[in-house]
This record gives structure tokens, C-alpha cells and sequence, in this order.
């Protein structure tokens, strides 16, 4: 038997050429277009689901290991915490303040003389004992003292003494509480020596380190020193009674 053979011409052939490229691009396409589907309807599922439930709050997540609730004080169920702080502050604050008080106390009374201090820097002389012309060396603070009983003659001389005259100028009254009796460092102003009582030209005091001169109401007339003889603190306690400093 014959059996028919099948020739296919030149168009044929180039429009299955032709099929055979186009359908792998449509089959690609339609694949495409449903994953855009796919991915469009999961968007709107995910904004569907967030419009319809709200986010959490970060307080709502917890802790993943429970240290704010091990922690934390709770002050309704545990009170007496906050008492006991502000104790041990207080305690602690007094603490300091006494320590304070104590050490200013302590340094105060440091600077406080002493009571053989305090009983050395005044004392009290009896001067009835004294003759008038005649002067007397006492000792206060360490220092010599000297105290003259001054006849009235004395006293209307040094009275009559002209300013001018004077280095250091200074009036007899100015001087003396009573002029009956005249007190007086007996140290030198010019270089700290003690002086010679009922001595020199003015018939008071005479230094013989350098030769300064000082009347009866000691006042230097002549020689280095340049101030008179100081005068200390002092008062009648009574008559013929006098307290040094």
C-alpha cells in the first residue's frame, strides 16, 4: 500500500517558527500578572489586619526577664522602706552636724587662754608702801613695770614741759590716771633694753645700751628712742590700789 506523505510548504513552517517563540513570552506574562495579583491581595489582607487590630504598647509587651517587678518598691505594699531611709539620712545628717558642733568647740576653746594664763595677765600692786621720790620695779607678763610716787614739785615740772620740746608729744595728764603715781613699761622704745630708774639728765630714766634720756613722766627727751615709755593698761581698785591689765 501507498501511504500518503505530508509536505508542508514554506508559509507553514515559518508561522510554527513564529508560534514556538511567542508562546513561552504569553505563558511568562500571564504568570506575571498573577503573581502581581497574589501580592496585591496579601497587601490588602496585611492593611485590613492592621486597620482591625491596634498595635501593642511597649508596656503591654513585658519583660522578658521580670527584673522591673523583682525589682522595683512597691510603695503601697511595702511602706515602712521609705521611713527607713529618710531615717538612716537623718541619722547620718545629725550624725555629721554633732561631729561639726564638737570639732568647732573643741578648736574654740584651743584659742582660749588658760586659766594660769588668764591669772598671769592682770595683777593688782599696793602702792602705800611706796615713798614719794622713790620708784619701784614690779613684774607683769614677763615685762617690768615701773611705778613712781612723784612729789608735787616733780609733777608742776613736768606739767610746765613745752610741747615743742617734746619728740614724742604727749601732755603729764594724758599720761597718768593720778598724777601722784606714774606707770610705766620699763622697756627701752628704742631697742627693747631696760632702762635706769632716778637717772639722767631729766632725773627719770637713763638706757645705757644707747643713751636715751626720759623725764619723770617718761617721755623721751633725748638720745635714739623715738617714743616715750608705754604706758600698760590700768585702774584704782581702791585708794593706793592698782590692777595691771
Amino acid at each position: 500500500a501507498f501511504a500518503p506523505s505530508v509536505f508542508f510548504d514554506s508559509a507553514t513552517m515559518n508561522a510554527l517558527r513564529l508560534a514556538s517563540r511567542v508562546a513561552p513570552r504569553a505563558i511568562g506574562r500571564v504568570g506575571l500578572q498573577s503573581q502581581i495579583q497574589s501580592t496585591a491581595f496579601r497587601s490588602t489582607s496585611v492593611a485590613r489586619f492592621s486597620s482591625a487590630e491596634k498595635a501593642p504598647e511597649l508596656h503591654e509587651l513585658g519583660s522578658l526577664d521580670h527584673g522591673y517587678e523583682t525589682d522595683r518598691i512597691d510603695k503601697v505594699a511595702e511602706p515602712e522602706r521609705r521611713a527607713f531611709t529618710y531615717l538612716m539620712l537623718s541619722g547620718v545628717r545629725f550624725a555629721y552636724a554633732s561631729t561639726a558642733r564638737v570639732l568647732v568647740v573643741k578648736f574654740v576653746s584651743s584659742m582660749t587662754a588658760s586659766a594660769d594664763v588668764l591669772a598671769l595677765a592682770s595683777a593688782e600692786f599696793d602702792l602705800s608702801e611706796i615713798p614719794v621720790g622713790s620708784t619701784i620695779t614690779v613684774k607683769w607678763r614677763g615685762k617690768p613695770v615701773f611705778i613712781r610716787h612723784r612729789s608735787q614739785a616733780e609733777i608742776d615740772t613736768e606739767n610746765a614741759v613745752p610741747m615743742s620740746h617734746l619728740r614724742d608729744q604727749e601732755a603729764d595728764d594724758e599720761r597718768t590716771i593720778n598724777q601722784e603715781y606714774l606707770v610705766a613699761l620699763g622697756i627701752c622704745t628704742h631697742l627693747g633694753c631696760v632702762p635706769i630708774s632716778n637717772a639722767g639728765e631729766f632725773g627719770g630714766w637713763f638706757c645705757p645700751c644707747h643713751g636715751s634720756h626720759y623725764d619723770v613722766s617718761g617721755r623721751i627727751r633725748k638720745g635714739p628712742a623715738p617714743l616715750n615709755l608705754e604706758v600698760p593698761p590700768y585702774k584704782f581698785t581702791e585708794e593706793k590700789k592698782i590692777l595691771i591689765g
